[in-house]
């Protein structure tokens, strides 16, 4: 008998042999940021005059002068062909939540017949890509097809190579003919404007007048890793990223003993490949270790400042994927790849800092006497209370679905942790007495030639969706293969209506007086309203979620329920105000986030169709086949044998194959309807999430059944067992 090929695939991995490593600098100050376009290059190849001048656009926010545009530009193209650079490309970040880029090259032919490299300013500030076939959430007609890209000058250019060639990106907004967005940096930046704009006037209420205030984020991101050549046989893993079918392998992560633990050398080396390539490019990839389920993992940058950190989140996962193959693997960034182990996210860790480079969110030693950040806690209590809706919306999709709620992510409900210092101080503040100070202890672990360990003045609570963590908030709700854009885009706008708030107040009610007692007045009053928001027990305990009902906090479980709330009245008027996004503009992205949803789990019913008609259900038979004609060749050669138990696994089978027709057929027949009657993305989401998604859990649990008794030589996908623990 010929091998199958899972068998082949199997085989095939043994014998991968890793990539030779690139000749090139070692030394880390070397490496990184060498192929961006960055501060030092600019100073070194503008003009004094032209740089201060795109240093105040990048800064302060000035507009940028277009005369200057040219030499720049003239700069930017001599130090990329310099590098061996013959096209550049505008790169933007349409509503698919991925990157988009157009190539053009450097070429300009001359009169001789020659040609030479051209790259003029107005090729820098304005690209036009075909808008089309972009998803507009109805901003715009399918046939309309011109949209423009705007070069964003905050967040540098850079080059990117292949064996074959290097390409100049220049990240940029991309918008419609009408001036309307239709990407997400556009209005991430207009938040962070907002957010900036805002913040000042209430540092200004408490004499502290910073030049610039603006979001940092450090945004964690997991993924698996599976060979290639397995991936290859798993049609599911191909179409949605996901494994639609599978049983839990005998060992999963109930040992605990993959966190942390030594990383497989192959797996090493494409994290050293990774972060090198990503040092390139000025990504402070810090961190890297194996995560809780088997071939999980995580890396983590330091902060940057929230576009750049955006930009940098992209290219990272790019460069997980293109990097894996180098490799011989897949990288899985899907929320939940497989079924009865963790998921993955990201970590968006969400801070401030003013143009001086302090954090408006570091505590201090004594922070119930630091006054702004007292008044930066509150509205940010405010704001997630206020728009719980908003946050958990910004995380809402398919495939975070799957993973919200689990033992690796926090559940749908909102909540803040503080840890037990902070805690006390709103409630001292709430009550009118004084907050007490924490004396930050050591720990000795009785052990002479061990250190004493200086310890925090609280724990940290990882079922929180929304915790502090000693200088920052950490969202942990986000999909691994999200872009974090939206989720800092609701959290700027959000914290940025609440300093507005704190600041009117503070204005009206002082008013000449004294604004001390204002504030503290103010502090209270809103800490008191809003309390509610704040939570440091176990998330996932079914009494939290009983509590958080009788406190009135939302619990949307799911995506159609969470975006539900996205374009209500109220945000409607949030995003307007602010000048974030206009109402069509908000309506449209709703749009598109709910037929994205329902996309995503039509594909997966049509994937499941297909396979478990023409694979499982063949592989089923043919065992079927087998049982039947070893028992008929038996009871010939002797009809005295018991043979009840071989029918009786017969029986099984079959009926196991009668079971997974009989699920197959439903989910057929739901599937066709709901795309008969599929116009309304509404509709249509609601309809995938009601019929669709457990008519596929129905399909599965029938396969999955099956795949325990059907011999292991004629089934056709890659085993959890083999996925999880082959590399």
């Amino acid at each position: 008998m010929s091998p199958t090929p899972r068998q082949l695939a199997l085989k095939s991995i043994s014998a991968f042999a890793p990539p030779t490593p690139e000749a090139g600098p070692t030394s880390l100050p070397e490496i990184f940021g060498s192929k961006v376009f960055n501060d030092s290059v600019q100073r070194r190849r503008l003009t004094p005059d032209v740089y201060q001048a795109l240093r105040r656009t990048i800064d302060a926010g000035e507009n940028l002068d277009p005369e200057i545009a040219d030499a720049i530009a003239d700069a930017m193209k001599d130090w990329a062909v310099e590098r061996g650079a013959t096209h550049y490309t505008h790169w933007f970040q349409p509503m698919t939540g991925l990157t988009a880029e157009k190539h053009d090259s450097f070429l300009s032919p001359v009169a001789e017949g020659g040609a030479i490299h051209s790259f003029t300013g107005k090729e820098l500030i304005k690209g036009e890509p075909d808008a089309s076939s972009f998803p507009s959430g109805g901003i715009r007609a399918t046939f309309e097809a011109r949209g423009y890209t705007a070069w964003d000058p905050s967040s540098p250019a850079f080059l990117r190579s292949t064996e074959f060639g290097v390409t100049l990106y220049i990240p940029t907004a991309f918008c419609s003919w009408t001036g309307e967005a239709l990407d997400t940096k556009t209005p991430l930046l207009r938040s962070s404007q907002a957010l900036d704009h805002q913040a000042r006037r209430l540092l200004a209420a408490i004499d502290q007048h910073p030049k610039r205030v603006h979001a940092t984020v450090g945004p964690e991101q997991e993924y698996f890793l599976i060979d290639r050549e397995l991936y290859k046989l798993r049609p599911d893993l191909r179409s949605g990223g996901r494994t639609l079918f599978g049983t839990r392998p005998p060992k999963g992560q109930e040992l605990e003993d993959h966190y942390f633990a030594t990383t497989p050398q192959r797996v090493l080396n494409f994290m050293m490949d990774l972060e090198r390539q990503l040092w390139e490019l000025s990504v402070p990839v810090k961190t890297r270790h194996n995560e809780v389920a088997p071939h999980q993992f995580e890396m983590a940058p330091l902060y940057e400042s929230v576009s750049v950190a955006v930009d940098h989140n992209m290219l990272t996962m790019e460069l997980l994927e293109s990097t894996a193959g180098k490799h011989g693997f897949k990288c899985l960034l899907h929320e939940k790849p497989f079924q009865g182990v963790n998921g993955s996210g990201k970590h968006n860790n969400w801070s401030m800092a003013d143009d001086s480079g302090s954090n408006l969110l570091d505590p201090g030693h004594t922070p119930h006497d630091n006054l702004r950040f007292i008044l930066c806690l509150t509205a940010i209590i405010r704001a997630v209370d206020m728009h719980q809706d908003l946050v958990r919306a910004s995380i809402a999709s398919a495939g975070n679905d799957h993973r919200l709620g689990a033992n690796e992510a926090p559940p749908a409900i909102l909540s803040i942790f503080l840890g037990a210092e902070l805690e006390e101080i709103v409630e001292a503040l709430i009550g009118g007495s004084s907050a007490k100070s924490h004396t930050r202890g050591h720990i000795k672990l009785g052990v002479n030639t061990l250190p004493s360990i200086p310890m925090d003045t609280s724990d940290r609570n990882r079922t929180s969706p929304f915790a502090f963590t000693g200088n920052k908030f950490e969202l942990r709700a986000v999909g691994s293969s999200q872009t974090i854009a939206y989720p800092n885009i609701v959290i700027n706008t959000i914290v940025a209506e609440s300093f507005d708030f704190l600041a009117t107040e503070i204005e009206k009610r002082a008013n000449g007086g004294d604004t001390a007692a204002a504030i503290q007045e103010i502090v209270r009053e809103t800490l008191s309203k809003h309390q509610r928001i704040l939570f440091s027990g176990d998330n996932y305990s079914s009494e939290w979620t009983r509590e958080a009902e009788r406190r009135g906090l939302l619990n949307l479980k799911n995506t159609p329920d969470a975006l539900a709330q996205f374009a209500s009245e109220k945000n409607l008027e949030l995003f307007e105000k602010y000048g974030v996004l206009n109402r069509r503009e908000t309506i449209a992205r709703s749009n598109v986030f709910y037929s994205a949803y329902g996309h995503r789990v039509n594909v997966e019913a049509l994937s499941a169709i297909h396979i478990a008609s023409t694979a499982l259900l063949p592989a089923s038979i043919a065992y079927q086949k087998n049982l039947a004609d070893s028992i008929n060749a038996t009871r010939a050669a002797s009809g005295k044998i018991d043979l009840s138990d071989q029918e009786s696994l017969l029986g099984e089978v079959a009926n196991g194959v009668n079971r997974l027709r009989v699920a197959l057929a439903e989910l057929t027949t739901v599937q066709a309807r709901g795309e008969e009657n599929g116009e309304d993305p509404i509709a249509t989401s609601i309809y995938a999430r009601d019929k669709i998604v457990p008519a596929m859990n129905d399909v599965r649990s029938r396969a999955d059944a099956l795949e325990c008794l059907v011999d292991d030589e004629l089934w056709p996908l890659p085993k959890y067992t083999e996925l999880l623990f082959i590399h």
